[in-house]
């Protein structure tokens, strides 16, 4: 009985917390990979091999999941009671779309990736953001035109469909603002 008791009790545990779970203070980059530092390693991998600095990337994957390693999109309604399913296939961490997903493990030969895994979101990104520089000319330091490119796609981007969107184009600068200030933080307590 006692077993049974200990071994539920771990299992709850096991449920609230973990590397699924979201930091507690999403405004204090030290706090975050502090509270797992796997997220360091892997955005530092993710620079190292892609030149997306870890600022941006934490910044993204801030806007994209709130760092919530199974994100999805809310649901969609029907006469506003009736579920029409997901707005979009995006998932995990990088909030990647399904075929844009599928294309990355394909060229990278990473098909074992998995979008709740923050190593493999933060190479998904850094891969994605690197067709970014490639394709369309944008600096992989430029976190607001990263994002656009990354929420609109490439050929949306190169359309500038984001001029059409005013609230895109305000999150892309708060973005801005959020890698800057994440850098900074990261600086101040020696984690860069």
């Amino acid at each position: 009985m006692k077993r049974a008791a200990l071994l539920f009790g771990l299992l709850i545990l096991a449920a609230c917390g973990g590397p699924g779970s979201a930091p507690k203070n999403l405004d204090d980059a030290c706090s975050i990979v502090r509270q797992n530092p796997t997220y360091l390693k892997a955005f530092k991998k993710t620079q190292g091999k892609w030149g997306i600095p870890v600022a941006l990337q934490m910044a993204v994957i801030y806007q994209e999941s709130k760092f919530r390693a199974k994100a999805r999109t809310p649901f969609r309604y029907s006469m506003g009671v009736i579920p029409m399913g997901r707005q979009s296939s995006a998932y995990g961490y990088s909030q990647a779309l399904d075929a844009t997903w599928d294309e990355y493990r394909r060229k990278t030969r990473s098909l074992g990736a998995k979008r709740h895994n923050i190593g493999d979101a933060t190479d998904f990104m850094g891969w994605y953001m690197d067709q970014s520089y490639e394709k369309v000319g944008i600096s992989k330091t430029d976190t607001a035109a990263q994002y656009l490119a990354y929420h609109e796609g490439h050929t949306g981007y190169s359309k500038r469909t984001y001029r059409k969107k005013p609230w895109l184009v305000r999150i892309s600068k708060e973005l801005e603002s959020r890698a800057f200030e994440y850098h900074t933080q990261l600086i101040a307590c020696g984690k860069l």
